[in-house]
């Protein structure tokens, strides 16, 4: 039975959608922020700590190695990364929703040859800097696909997206051969990483299998059942205790889904004939559905929340999934991030750093009211190397600038383990975010933590609608905080218009085709997560409690952190 909703109160802030210039639009509305230091309610998950791309290759590229030097920072050795194409054949050059690495051709006789180079320079670009591979088996190598030409698609903006699926999605000529690639693959990663490392990662298989019959698997859902059991056989006869998974459905997955776990649980697997294909996590996709109304961007939270509730029912209602970790492994806005247009406003500025802090706490939420181990929620957005500034990509960085949606997960990597009630009077309930979405009152809401001799509190004011609205005068009381304490340090930054957002700064510089270095050095400093005073102040307590008041714009997101020594 589907357990009833019910409202957890917290919620991840992050930055809003930068106006060129700001509007008034009334007097400040009051809300008060209570944050009970004394009693938390559990751990707070870190599933934030997992990002993609379907560019393998820009990782290799220098503003990919700094993105991926700055992700690495956030939380060291803890951090993740999904990319397509890892098996694509090609000489490596990246292109939008493309990538490849040549490992696999085949000489004259139809024998496999195994070249790693590519690969190797992708995965050294990830652990060099503190990021580990979440791995995709995938996509078919030419010399072992049904219908290889043609195979390399020719796709960019503007072009219709069913362009993409070419030779690359087609089933294997021979399975078994599909399952020795997968064996050596996870063997030369053993022997070049060492076990213990291996272990470390995930192994899934494919993208997006059940969009058939034209999307990235030009088979049947019986066919990708084996293609998973033969690579999985694969990564574990290299490794018998490699973490693998799956199947990273489009959506929910529906009846797809099903008839996948009841396969790994229940049937015969194709490689091995015996019963069961192992399964130590599941994973799917969701995503939201912006639109242009009345001329200004509408984002879609209500969209990717019901996916996300609809799969974790399904997981939920298998005994045997009880307590296995759940990825969400494509998790954003919408669906293309190398698209452009007008219902894609929202990506540069901080529409979406505050869509993705009040998004991500409701992930938490549904997580904590279904039972379920949300390991990770893949933000699906890197960089897009050599292309013009704040070109309107969904991506984390531009030209080597990390965007102000990346400052939110710089305020994650600040917070402490154990989650904090925190009640909001201007915050909209989960279910009615689920059923409408943020469309009448905003959600002014906070996700607080506590450290040692640390409470963060992260405060977040989101609506669906990209247009101008009252600021809110906040009211942030904290109570529990320890006996006979009387001063804190109090750090607070912030994410709006003049704060943590390179996007806006650009704008204010007329928009340079080309920023000169004093530009670019100016640019890179609004582009770090900035703080609204230049020193941290000092917080009178008094019997446990601090009370500290600020105003925060619509589309901000504000962290505050007390630190003390106890």
């Amino acid at each position: 039975m589907k357990p009833p909703r019910v409202l957890f109160l917290a919620a991840l802030a992050l930055p809003a959608f930068a106006q060129t210039t700001p509007v008034p639009a009334g007097a400040p509305f009051p809300v008060t922020i209570n944050v009970d230091a004394a009693h938390p309610t559990g751990p707070l998950r870190t599933f934030w700590r997992y990002f993609g791309a379907d560019e393998p290759n820009y990782a290799t590229m220098k503003d990919g190695q700094k993105l991926l030097g700055q992700l690495g920072e956030l939380a060291p050795q803890q951090m993740y990364f999904r990319a397509h194409n890892l098996l694509s054949s090609g000489d490596g050059t990246p292109a939008f929703k493309w990538g490849s690495t040549n490992a696999y051709t085949e000489d004259a006789a139809g024998h496999p040859l195994y070249y790693w180079s590519g690969i190797d320079r992708i995965f050294d670009s990830y652990l060099s800097r503190g990021v580990r591979p979440l791995v995709e088996i995938g996509f078919m190598p030419e010399a072992m696909s049904t219908q290889p030409q043609p195979y390399r698609h020719s796709w960019r903006p503007g072009l219709p997206y069913e362009k993409i699926y070419t030779g690359w999605t087609k089933p294997p000529k021979d399975y078994a051969k599909w399952g020795e690639l997968s064996y050596q693959w996870a063997k030369h990663s053993v022997e070049k990483y060492g076990a213990a490392e291996v272990n470390t990662w995930w192994w899934e298989v494919w993208n997006e299998a059940n969009n058939q019959p034209k999307g990235y698997w030009g088979g049947s859902a019986e066919d990708f059942r084996k293609l998973h059991d033969y690579a999985v056989a694969g990564v574990r006869r290299a490794l018998p205790t490699a973490r693998v998974g799956g199947p990273h459905t489009a959506g929910s997955g529906g009846q797809f889904m099903k008839d996948f776990l009841d396969h790994c649980l229940h049937g015969i697997n194709y490689a091995t004939g015996e019963k069961g294909t192992p399964l130590d996590f599941v994973a799917f996709h969701a995503k939201g559905s912006p639109k242009v109304v009345d001329g200004h961007v509408r984002m879609g939270i209500n969209a990717q929340l019901k996916t996300i509730e609809t799969a974790f029912a399904t997981f939920a209602s298998y005994p045997e999934l009880k307590n296995i970790p759940v990825i969400i492994g494509e998790s954003d806005p919408e669906g293309c991030a190398a698209c452009q247009g007008p219902q894609m406003a929202y990506r540069n500025g901080t529409m979406y750093s505050s869509y993705t802090a009040a998004v991500f706490a409701r992930k938490h939420d549904l997580a904590d009211l279904h039972g379920i181990n949300l390991e990770g929620a893949v933000t699906w957005a890197f960089t897009f190397e050599d292309q013009p500034w704040f070109a309107g990509f969904r991506q984390v960085a531009s030209n080597g600038l990390t965007m102000p949606v990346f400052n939110v997960f710089r305020m994650y990597a600040q917070m402490g383990p154990e989650r904090l009630r925190a009640t909001s009077t201007a915050e909209v309930p989960l279910t009615q975010i689920i059923d409408q979405g943020v469309r009448g009152a905003p959600d002014v809401a906070a996700l607080a933590s506590r450290a040692p001799g640390r409470v963060a509190v992260m405060v977040w004011h989101y609506h669906d609608d990209d247009v101008p609205g009252p600021d809110a005068a906040v009211h942030l009381a904290l109570d529990g905080l320890p006996a006979g304490l009387t001063t804190a340090k109090l750090t607070h930054t912030r994410i709006d218009q003049q704060h943590s957002n390179a996007y806006a700064e650009w704008l204010r510089m007329g928009s340079p085709v080309a920023p000169n270095e004093a530009q670019y050095a100016q640019l890179e400093k609004a582009s770090a997560l900035t703080a609204l005073a230049e020193a941290p102040a000092t917080v009178a307590l008094a019997g446990g409690q601090a009370a500290l008041d600020f105003t925060l714009p619509r589309q901000g997101v504000s962290l505050l952190v007390l630190d003390w020594n106890e």
